[in-house]
C-alpha cells in the first residue's frame, strides 16, 4: 500500500476519506479471521452512510430505510478502495439504491438498499418481540478473548450466553465512523451489526470457520442512545451452510432483525463438535 494512503495507528476513527469517493482503512478495521483483512462490519456502516448522503443530495431526507441487503463477493485486504453508487430503481415514494465496494479492479462488497416514504404510523405502531435486559443488566465481555484483529478491540460489549450459538448482548464504540464527518444513527447502527456471528460462536473457531456471505437488515426505525443490543441465535445445517439470525434492540425496544448466511468449513483432518 503507497504509504501516503496508510492511516495512522492512533487513529479514533475507521476510515479516512481520500478524493473521488475512495477511503483508506484504519487499523481499527482488522478482521477477525484474518487481521490483514477488513472486518466487514465497519465497511457496512460506511456503505450505508454514503446511499443516506446520495439520497440528501438528489432529493432530501424524504425516504426512510426500510431494508439493507450486503453481499460479500470477497475479501477486502487493508487497503484504500473505492465505492459506486447507482439509483437502480427511481421513484417518488419507493426507491431501490445500489452503493458497491471496488478494490481495484474487483467488485467486493454490494448494497442494495430499499428507501420508502415516511408517513405517520405512531397510531398503531408496534412490536409483539419482547425486549431484553438492558446493558447495565449484563456482565462485560471482551470479542478479543476469541477473536484477533483491530476492530474487535474497538468495540466495547457485554453479553449473556445462554448456550454456544444463543445469547443476548450489546455492543457500543467510541471509533468514529468516517474521519471529518458525522453519520446518522442508522449508519452507525450498520457499522456494528455484524458483529452477531462472532458473540455466540457454536463451536471455536480453531474447530471450523463460519463466515457470512452476507448480511440483510429489515429497520422499522433509527435506534436511540449509543448502545445497541442483540437477540441472536446461530444454527448451522448439515451441508456446510449455516444462519446467524438476530432481533436488533435499542433502550426504547426492538426495532428489526439482521439475517447472515454462513458458509460452514470444519478444519481440515477435524469434525467440529458443538461444545
Amino acid at each position: 500500500m503507497n504509504a501516503m494512503n496508510t492511516a495512522r495507528g492512533d487513529a479514533a476513527w475507521y476510515f479516512e476519506p481520500l478524493a473521488d469517493h475512495h477511503f483508506v482503512p484504519t487499523v481499527h478495521v482488522g478482521g477477525g479471521w484474518n487481521p490483514a483483512e477488513q472486518h466487514i462490519a465497519p465497511a457496512f456502516g460506511l456503505l450505508t452512510h454514503l446511499i443516506e448522503q446520495h439520497r440528501d443530495k438528489r432529493r432530501g431526507k424524504d425516504l426512510a430505510i426500510g431494508r439493507l441487503s450486503f453481499d460479500i463477493h470477497g475479501v477486502l485486504p487493508m487497503e484504500p478502495f473505492a465505492v459506486e453508487l447507482e439509483v437502480v430503481r427511481p421513484g417518488r415514494t419507493i426507491e431501490l439504491v445500489e452503493a458497491r465496494i471496488v478494490h481495484g479492479m474487483r467488485t467486493a462488497v454490494v448494497l442494495r438498499a430499499w428507501l420508502l416514504a415516511e408517513r405517520d404510523c405512531s397510531g398503531i405502531a408496534g412490536s409483539p418481540c419482547p425486549a431484553i435486559p438492558g446493558p447495565d443488566d449484563l456482565p462485560a465481555w471482551e470479542f478479543a478473548s476469541v477473536w484477533p484483529g483491530g476492530f474487535v478491540r474497538s468495540v466495547q460489549a457485554r453479553r449473556r450466553e445462554q448456550a454456544p450459538g444463543k445469547c443476548i448482548f450489546w455492543v457500543n464504540t467510541d471509533m468514529a465512523l468516517l474521519k471529518g464527518s458525522t453519520v446518522s444513527p442508522i449508519a452507525r447502527l450498520m457499522g456494528l451489526v455484524d458483529v452477531a456471528n462472532g458473540a455466540t460462536p457454536r463451536v471455536a473457531p480453531s474447530q471450523a470457520a463460519f463466515p457470512n456471505l452476507d448480511l440483510t437488515a429489515h429497520l422499522l426505525r433509527a435506534p436511540v442512545g449509543s448502545w445497541i443490543g442483540f437477540d441472536t441465535a446461530v444454527s448451522f445445517g448439515p451441508t456446510g451452510v449455516g444462519l446467524t439470525h438476530s432481533v436488533i434492540h435499542d433502550i426504547q425496544g426492538p426495532l428489526g432483525v439482521v439475517s447472515q448466511c454462513l458458509t460452514v468449513r470444519p478444519a481440515d483432518g477435524a469434525k467440529a463438535t458443538a461444545a
